[in-house]
């Protein structure tokens, strides 16, 4: 399976991004998916995980009522919208696909390179 993000880069603060992740590959059972981001010093966080259906979704406070994770199974593609974008959002996103639960990091199975999202103050 291979994740591939796009959608990532420079912002002005207010401003708005849309990420999406296409996977590839034979995925051999239903998936959870999940947005990742890490910061220059500081540790890889869950941003927003959905479950296969799309009926179960999680977000850090951080992002609650900014973010909106959702899904396309026909696309195989999971996309995060980013309003109202914060200097302290810039980061590098991953995603993420999880055969089990969502809310862990170290049971996702298969992980994105990567985009860059910098929100200039």
């Amino acid at each position: 399976v291979q994740l591939v993000e796009s959608g990532g880069g420079l912002v002005q603060a207010g401003g708005s991004l849309r990420l999406s992740c296409a996977a590839s590959g034979r995925t051999f059972s239903t998936y959870a998916m999940g947005w990742f981001r890490q910061a220059p010093g500081k540790e890889r966080e869950l941003v927003a995980a959905i479950s296969w259906s799309g009926g179960n979704t999680y977000y850090v406070d951080s992002v609650k009522g900014r973010f909106t994770i959702s899904r396309d199974n026909a696309k195989s593609t999971v996309y995060l919208q980013m309003n109202s974008l914060k200097p302290e959002d810039t980061a590098v996103y991953y995603c993420a696909l999880s055969y089990s639960t969502m809310r862990l990091m170290h049971q996702y199975d298969y992980w994105g390179q990567g985009t860059q999202v910098t929100v200039s103050s």
